[in-house]
């Protein structure tokens, strides 16, 4: 779909839900970055998903949890940055899906993996960060960042001229 197709409405909506998204990136970022000896470990060490090994080991080698926490402050602040701006958020929308992907897996919202400290509430399959997902897909599939973000000067794209079709 060209989003020339888009009703004013549909644009307004799409771009609030990527600049809010983009904020809640940008801020967890932000924080970490700014918390003094801010790291993963726990996070990592406390992981109950199908992949819980590959973060306990995470957590345990020095190197890789610089890694991850270099990856994960950066990712946070550079999907934020994007998605908040209108700037190459094609790329980062998948990254941002990926990051997310990968806290849903650390903690998967399953009855069997019962009840830890970095759960908001008592869920069933549908976290926040599943949701989240679902609206950068949405996002991804119906772009408005040419039109009322960077991407817009980038791609030489002018919302003000019409289709000549």
């Amino acid at each position: 779909m060209n989003t020339l197709n888009y009703s004013k409405g549909q644009i307004i909506s799409l771009t609030i839900l990527r600049i809010l998204i983009g904020w809640h990136f940008l801020y967890e970022g932000l924080i970490k970055f700014y918390t003094p000896n801010w790291t993963s470990k726990s996070y990592l060490s406390g992981a109950v998903g199908p992949f819980s090994t590959i973060f306990h080991q995470m957590a345990e080698s020095g190197w890789q949890l610089k890694v991850a926490d270099t990856l994960n402050i950066w990712g946070l602040t550079l999907i934020g940055l994007s998605l908040f701006t209108g700037f190459l958020s094609k790329p980062f929308k998948i990254f941002g899906i990926i990051l997310l992907s990968m806290y849903y897996l650390a903690y998967p919202p399953f009855a069997d993996f019962g009840v830890n400290a970095y759960v908001e509430g008592s869920y069933w399959v549908v976290n926040k960060n599943l949701v989240e997902m679902a609206a950068l897909f949405v996002l991804f599939m119906f772009p408005s960042s040419n039109v009322t973000g960077i991407d817009r000067y980038i791609s030489g794209f002018n919302c003000f001229k019409r289709n000549k079709n």
